[in-house]
Order: structure tokens, then C-alpha cells, then sequence
């Protein structure tokens, strides 16, 4: 195993300085306490301070909008990147938007619950519309300034915590790496225990510090605070001499498991009734992020429906005057959790498939497409009445596009991770879409379309979702493969 050589630099730098003990409640505490509370605490200041400068009182509807919006801030916000380093232009512009997409969610669902309440708020209230307005500047510029605050208390006025790490693999350099970029963590890194030798690997002498079983008279003797573990999920033989020895000491101990063979998408930790979990794949949407996703789709269908109600009735006409049979058909398709759901499509062909036993993919010049269906087709005005499924909730306007049953059972089999795909609702577009890969149905095409999907799943946000919608008309105009 061959480490980084600058990452061997400078641990060996830090080791060479004299570094204070002991343990930071700063590191543990404040800086945790900050990047949680940092939006919904900031969001709600703002908003006292723009009631205090209209001159309104923070009571009744006041008081419920600041009470709704510490919830929504501190759940679809996340956590602030106040611990992050400046990075550069275009990806603060990037924060920026993503912070303003989802302000616009928070604000979508305090307007929501302050409708079912029956509270009206005039939308021309001045205090209440700056707020809104201005909140995400606020919030972005903020983390900005209270970065550089926790910068200067955290190196100056607190203690770092000195650490080690178990297990010199690549995943053991990679963490090692990150505590070296993150200023605000505060840690001291010693170095590496590993027992493999360092012979063929001469760049390690000045980080390896032992073999396993030397580790917990290291950090006795060397007033270590934390261990990190990066060994692989697999039995190692001296992993309980090692858990032993560290009990009499009082480091913490952290496991930091390399998951990466598992494929894992939208991994995260949970817990069940105190048993610790983790989740390899696992949804995007869950708690308030389903609800999240559920009211913008219905939003936004609701709107785009009132918009285009005339080019649905126009092309239903078009459909029964072109050709014998009804405007509309539905097919069987695979939708959350893979549960059969019919998917409504305005009908474009003469002979129609449920697509449960069989399903015969459209090529071009197709005699079973008629002429008004072609350009409905390349048009992708045949996938319309999907707003619909959106409605009823069967499908999201966002999300891997859904097969007919007979083509996910025959690429199941033949394409690793296939049926990931079905953790979340299939939707009328999606990144796979927007990539280029809207049509095809050879082994490749279905491959990168997975990919895509899966890509989707694992880096879900509520911008991806505006990203994806705003490339989907020019996708519809531009694509000359769809027929």
C-alpha cells in the first residue's frame, strides 16, 4: 500500500511542532451547534429584523411563520457550510442557488400549512416580502462571515485534538486527507498504525506509527483523543486486541468504514429502537424531503396543467380524428418499490401493448405509428396525461422514466443495480433524459440510462430537480432520436 507523499509531508510537519493536549468542547459542541442551527436560527433574525424595521409586531401569524420556518429552514436548509473552505466563484454562485431553491421550498411549505390553517397573509406585505426576498442572500453572504468567526475563535482560542488513524489503505489516506482540508475539525493527525511492513514503502516512515496492537500504549502515553478505524468489513484477528486495549484509555474510538464495494446509494445512518444501522440503499426522500417533493410536484403540475389545458384538449382531438380508438391509453409499468402502476399516455400508434407480458420498442419509420403519433411522439406531447399519474401520485414530474414491465424483467438480469432505480417514484423526465439517453433499447443505451438514474438517486437535491425541468424543453426541441 503506497500513500500519498504530500499527505506524509504534513503529518510529518504537525508531528514536528509542539502541539497542546487535550480535549476542545469547540470541536464537538459549538462548531456542531453552529452548522445545525446556523439557517433556521439566522432565517428567523431576519425576519424579526424586518418585522422591527416595518414597524409590526412579532405576535399571532408572526409568530407561527418564525415557528414554520425554523422547522422548514432546518430540515430542507440542511446543514450550513460554515465548515467548508472558501471555494471558488462559480461554486458559491452554486450554493447560492441551491440555497435559494430550496428557501423557495421552505417558503412553498410555510405557505401551505398557513393555507389548511386558514390564515391569510397579504401578499403585499412589505416586511414579510423583503424577508423572503433577501433571507437567501442573507444566509449564503452569512455563512461566509461566520466561516471566518469560527476560523479565528477555533485556531486561536481553542485546543486541537490529537488523532490517529487505524488502517494505512486508501480509504485510511483518503479521511486523513480530510481532516488536513478542514481547518475548523481542529485535529491533530499523528499518524498511521497498520501491520502490514514498511519496507516496500519507504515514504511511510514518517507517518506509520505501528502495527495494530500498538496503538492503545501509543495513545496512553501520547494523550491521544480520537481513534479512527478505516479497516475493511471483514474479520481481522487482532481487531479485538485492539478494541481491548483501547478501552483503558479515553480516547473515542470511531469506525470508518470503506462502502464503497457495496455500491451503496444514498447511504446514511439510522437507528432502530438503539440499534445502530446502515443504510447502503436507501431513498433520497425521506421524512420532510418526501414532503418536500410531493408539494412541489403538485405545485407545479397543478400549474403546468392550467397552462397547457388547451394543447390537451387540442391533441385529444387530434388523436380520435386521426385515427380509430380512444385519445388516451395506459400501460402497465414498474413504479416505487416496483409496484405495478398504470402510466397514462395520449395514443400515438394503431396497436397498443399493456406491455406486462410483451412490449415491441418503436423504431423509426414504425408502420404501427400514425402520422399525427409521430409528431406527438417527437414532440413528447404523448406524455401529457403523466401529469396525471403526478397527481394521483403515482409518478413525480422528476425521476428515472419507467419501463414497461416486460423490458424491466428482461434487463433486471442483465444490468447490476437495475431495480435501485425503483426507490423512488419514476417521472415523466429525468437526468438519464436531459443527458441524452431519452429513447433506445439495446443492452448500451439501457446501461448509460441506468447510470444516469443511479447517478440521480445517489446526488438527489431540489436543485437537480429545477435543473433537470429547466433542460427538458430544449431537450424536446433539439432531440432528433425520439420517434
Amino acid at each position: 500500500m503506497m500513500m500519498d507523499e504530500s499527505l506524509i509531508a504534513d503529518i510529518a510537519r504537525a508531528r514536528s511542532q509542539t502541539q497542546p493536549q487535550g480535549v476542545s468542547s469547540f470541536d464537538s459542541g459549538a462548531v456542531f451547534m453552529v452548522k445545525a442551527l446556523f439557517y433556521p436560527v439566522t432565517a428567523v433574525a431576519f425576519l424579526l429584523f424586518c418585522l422591527w424595521l416595518g414597524g409590526r409586531t412579532f405576535t399571532g401569524t408572526h409568530f407561527l411563520i418564525a415557528v414554520l420556518t425554523f422547522a422548514g429552514a432546518a430540515e430542507l436548509l440542511g446543514d450550513s457550510r460554515v465548515d467548508h473552505d472558501s471555494a471558488e466563484l462559480h461554486q458559491e454562485l452554486r450554493w447560492l442557488m441551491d440555497t435559494i431553491l430550496r428557501w423557495i421550498a421552505v417558503g412553498a411549505c410555510v405557505a401551505l400549512v398557513l393555507y389548511l390553517s386558514g390564515i391569510r397573509v397579504s401578499p403585499t406585505d412589505g416586511a414579510l416580502v423583503v424577508w423572503f426576498v433577501f433571507t437567501p442572500i442573507v444566509l449564503w453572504s452569512g455563512t461566509m462571515g461566520m466561516r471566518q468567526v469560527l476560523l479565528y475563535v477555533g485556531i486561536k482560542h481553542t485546543k486541537p485534538r490529537r488523532a490517529v488513524i487505524v488502517g494505512a489503505n486508501k480509504h485510511g489516506v483518503l479521511l486523513g486527507k480530510r481532516i488536513l482540508e478542514q481547518p475548523l475539525t481542529r485535529v491533530d493527525l499523528l499518524g498511521f498504525f497498520d501491520d502490514r511492513p514498511a519496507g516496500g514503502a519507504p515514504q511511510w516512515r514518517n507517518s506509520r506509527l505501528g502495527g495494530l496492537c500498538d496503538a492503545p500504549e501509543f495513545v496512553r502515553k501520547q494523550g491521544v483523543n480520537v481513534v479512527y478505524i478505516t479497516l475493511p468489513i471483514s474479520p481481522h484477528p487482532d481487531l479485538p486486541k485492539l478494541l481491548q486495549g483501547l478501552r483503558d484509555t479515553v480516547a473515542s474510538v470511531y469506525f470508518v468504514p470503506d462502502l464503497s464495494s457495496l455500491s451503496n446509494i444514498q447511504s446514511r445512518v439510522d437507528v432502530l429502537h438503539g440499534m445502530p444501522m446502515f443504510a447502503v440503499n436507501e431513498s433520497p426522500f425521506f421524512g420532510v424531503r418526501s414532503v418536500a417533493k410531493r408539494v412541489t410536484d403538485l405545485v407545479l403540475s397543478i400549474l403546468i396543467l392550467l397552462v397547457v389545458w388547451p394543447v390537451l384538449v387540442g391533441v385529444a382531438i387530434g388523436v380520435k380524428r386521426s385515427s380509430n380508438g380512444p385519445a388516451i391509453f395506459k400501460q402497465l409499468r414498474y413504479g416505487l418499490d416496483g409496484r405495478e402502476i398504470w402510466v397514462y399516455k395520449f395514443r400515438s400508434m394503431t396497436v397498443t401493448e399493456d406491455g406486462a407480458a410483451s412490449y415491441t420498442q418503436v423504431t423509426r419509420g414504425d408502420d404501427r405509428v400514425t402520422p399525427f403519433g409521430a409528431f406527438i411522439r417527437r414532440t413528447s406531447l404523448d406524455e401529457l396525461p403523466q401529469l396525471l399519474n403526478v397527481l394521483e401520485g403515482s409518478m413525480s414530474l422528476v425521476g428515472p422514466r419507467p419501463h414497461a414491465i416486460a423490458v424491466n424483467e428482461h434487463y433486471r438480469n442483465l444490468i447490476p443495480s437495475y431495480m435501485f432505480r425503483h426507490k423512488v417514484k419514476p417521472g415523466i423526465t429525468g437526468w438519464a433524459q436531459v443527458n441524452g439517453y431519452r429513447g433506445g433499447d439495446d443492452l448500451h443505451t439501457m446501461t448509460k440510462r441506468i447510470e444516469f438514474d443511479l447517478e440521480y438517486l445517489k446526488n438527489w437535491s431540489m436543485w437537480l430537480d429545477f435543473k433537470i425541468l429547466l433542460r427538458t424543453p430544449s431537450l424536446i426541441w433539439s432531440d432528433r432520436d425520439a420517434y
